[in-house]
């Protein structure tokens, strides 16, 4: 369909420094291979020096012998080192820049020559300088590794360092990874941003609200009218019909009442895809999505709770109120779940549908944030609604039309898309325009 964000490829233009193979487990002391085939080489000359009665010959050989038997025997250093490292802004806005800085004292007695640092840069953040320091380190001296990261959604927990520290020949390395001092996690949790306010479904609480009902009582627009019972308040009487006829009556209205809804989002490794590397992937988007939506409807009443349609249990409850938001906010940014680029944990996507059965209410709307990466979104979406929760997706488009790959993917989406709508699904495809602007048109598309 289009490039696969996240993983353990880089991202942005050049990308984070620490790539998968940067993580295999430390190997201890291990030979380089420098010297290898030095002592055998060094025969040559010794040889030939012989044959050829030629004493300098004899002395380069040996030379050659007795420096192969030093880096032989020359064993790798010892790593006694304190690491510390500090943010700029532990917990910042997305888009911030926040400085690390990374700071390596020898404490061992003896001088470490050749010390190769790599930080353990999480995967989610990009940085465009290097997260890598080459440096030699005396006793009590501190080395300083300093670099920038672009803050995106989500805790990220630092990796430990890397530390590879060679001997003076160079013919062994003492590989390490050692777990830095100071601070470990950047907490990067952005505010909910209410958008335009989103048209619900017709399927309701007994909460009163917002959204109309085909149930006459007290509301705005006029539903019927009904004999008068005693009790019923006066400025529902039907006056003008009692100056006709004498007979009174009362006036029933359209009742509102609030919705519950759950946002929902496809957080499958499926979804992370986006148009080029450059690009949000689809995840991000629709986590920016519901980041909007929840806030919004939260502001006209209506009883929201949140799901990932991924590994991990990822449930809020719907609930109204302040507290209820800010738990919405800590989800939506620091879930596991919603990670921004994909986890390796083995997901079973029947058997999440079963259990979020289970846990929507009976008579919750279900907000569907998905690319539709694959018929499997379309079924789940139309599963869901045929169990009675109706259900509105919002889709961000990840498709490309740059190869002939990306163009048919671009033509299955787009038939996934016609497939919801023709079984009565409301959708609305995400592009390029803010999520408010295309709220704007969806709602006039669908109050016709």
């Amino acid at each position: 369909m289009s490039d696969r964000a996240g993983g353990n490829g880089s991202r942005g233009t050049n990308g984070r420094n620490v790539t998968a193979a940067d993580r295999v487990r430390p190997k201890g002391v291990v030979p380089t291979g420098r010297w290898a085939g030095m002592a055998a080489l060094a025969l040559v000359p010794v040889g030939l020096g012989v044959l050829l009665r030629h004493p300098p010959r004899v002395l380069v050989g040996a030379l050659g012998g007795a420096y192969a038997a030093y880096a032989r025997g020359d064993a790798a250093p010892d790593l006694d080192v304190t690491l510390e490292r500090e943010l700029s802004d532990p917990t910042p806005d997305p888009g911030d820049d926040v400085t690390v800085t990374l700071r390596v004292r020898n404490d061992g007695g003896g001088t470490l020559p050749d010390l190769r640092i790599v930080d353990g840069v999480p995967p989610a953040l990009a940085t465009e300088s290097s997260a890598r320091l080459g440096t030699a380190l005396r006793p009590g001296r501190t080395a300083t590794l300093r670099y920038d990261v672009t803050a995106v959604r989500g805790a990220h927990e630092f990796d430990p360092v890397h530390l590879l520290a060679r001997n003076p020949s160079g013919s062994r390395e003492r590989d390490a990874r050692i777990e830095a001092g100071g601070t470990t996690t950047m907490r990067c949790t952005p505010e909910l941003e209410a958008s335009s306010s989103l048209p619900l479904r017709g399927l309701t609480t007994v909460y009163s609200g917002r959204v109309p009902t085909d149930v006459g009582g007290a509301g705005l627009e006029f539903h019927s009218t009904r004999e008068y019972r005693h009790g019923d308040p006066a400025n529902r009487v039907n006056w003008a019909r009692y100056a006709r006829t004498g007979e009174l009556s009362t006036l029933e209205f359209r009742e509102e009442r609030a919705a519950t809804v759950v946002v929902c989002i496809d957080a499958r490794e499926e979804a992370y895809l986006a148009p080029d590397p450059e690009s949000a992937n689809a995840v991000e988007r629709s986590v920016e999505a519901a980041s909007q939506a929840v806030p919004a409807l939260l502001d006209s009443g209506d009883r929201v709770g949140v799901a990932a349609f991924g590994p991990g249990d990822c449930w809020l409850a719907p609930g109204v109120g302040d507290e209820h938001a800010a738990r919405a906010r800590d989800l939506l940014a620091t879930h596991p779940a919603l990670a921004p680029t994909p986890g390796d944990e083995r997901f079973l996507p029947t058997t999440w549908v079963r259990r979020f059965r289970r846990w929507l209410p009976a008579d919750a709307q279900v907000l569907f944030c998905t690319p539709l990466p694959d018929d499997y979104a379309v079924t789940v979406a139309r599963r869901l609604d045929a169990y009675g929760h109706a259900v509105t997706v919002i889709s961000p488009d990840p498709t490309a039309d740059d190869t002939p790959g990306r163009r048919l993917a671009r033509v299955e989406r787009a038939n996934r898309l016609s497939r919801l709508r023709a079984a009565g699904i409301r959708v609305l495809d995400w592009g390029d325009e803010s999520l408010a602007t295309e709220l704007e048109r969806a709602s006039a598309r669908w109050s016709r």
